[in-house]
């Protein structure tokens, strides 16, 4: 696969208080009014999400200027920055108030978010995107593979679509490729691109620093299997085989100092850090975990090959 390295920097405008206090105003409005759109009359989401996806946790500091602002099970991660904040992940419909509390006992403000990026374009990891983009105005980055499943609120996803919308549709403002970099401030993010799990699935590299020492962060998102037909079984997906191959491939060769996943219940979280513990970083240094999950991916992923055999 072909690495392409491209840098988007986005800035933004400023606005007196009474323009922006105003579109807030609108924007709460519409989110408000969201319920009686075609859209939601046309949403089919799962009825049997698992409770933790729901539950809150309490946010905390992982490492420099990243954070934990996501459920008990459903990451989402807030980097801060002089520029404005980026949002990772926005978990179920209904995390909207979850999220935005967290935010604020950090003590970040919900008005700096200024970019909203994903792992893949799933329910419960962008069920509240488009509810977020409404109300920050921020700018939705998506891998390309995954705009089309974004923008359709997951009608055409190849292991869960056919039945209408998922979420409600959102559409990518900027479309990222594998290797593209992310600016804002004076954070850096590169994209990696991870199919397989959706085809745009995608994983997160980032350099932070603390009072002590810089880490570079993996923000993994980690290729489980959801379909249960044979990959040949697959036509909408027919890369699908080789997707997963690449990206286990590519995970085994990354370099990191600390790593955390899409889930929380992929790293460990509540293990590695409950409610209320100290500031840790080196609690996420977790290397034989690591390598333990990609391990058990590459003999799920044989088994499943097995099948087409």
């Amino acid at each position: 696969m072909t690495h392409r390295r491209r840098t988007l920097i986005t800035r933004y405008p400023l606005f007196p208080k009474s323009i922006l206090l105003a579109r807030w105003c609108l924007l709460l409005l519409g989110v408000l009014l969201l319920g009686g759109t075609s859209w939601s009359q046309k949403l089919r989401p799962p009825q049997d999400t698992p409770p933790e996806w729901s539950r809150p946790y309490p946010p905390f500091r992982i490492a420099g200027n990243l954070y934990y602002v996501g459920t008990y099970d459903l990451a989402c991660y807030l980097i801060t920055t002089t520029k404005g904040n980026i949002l990772i992940n926005t978990g179920l419909p209904g995390s909207v108030p979850i999220i935005q509390k967290n935010i604020k006992t950090l003590g970040f403000q919900w008005k700096d978010l200024k970019i909203l990026l994903t792992t893949q374009a799933h329910f419960d990891h962008v069920g509240a995107m488009a509810a977020i983009k409404k109300l920050t105005g921020a700018q939705l980055m998506a891998d390309a593979k995954d705009a089309a499943v974004l923008a359709d609120g997951g009608s055409s996803d190849y292991a869960f679509g056919g039945k209408g919308a998922l979420f409600t549709p959102v559409m990518a403002d900027k479309r990222l490729q594998d290797g593209d970099t992310i600016i804002l401030g004076e954070t850096r993010l590169t994209m990696l691109h991870h199919p397989g799990h959706t085809q745009g699935s995608c994983s997160y590299l980032l350099t932070t620093r603390d009072e002590e020492r810089t880490y570079r962060v993996l923000i993994a998102n980690m290729p489980t299997i959801v379909t249960e037909k044979k990959f040949s079984a697959v036509p909408a997906y027919p890369e699908i085989a080789q997707d997963y191959a690449y990206t286990l491939g590519a995970l085994k060769k990354l370099s990191f100092d600390l790593w955390v996943a899409s889930h929380a219940s992929q790293f460990g979280l509540q293990k590695k850090h409950p409610p209320f513990s100290k500031y840790n970083p080196l609690a996420f240094a977790d290397k034989k975990g690591y390598e333990a999950m990609v391990d058990g991916l590459s003999r799920a992923y044989q088994k499943k090959l097995e099948q087409d055999q």
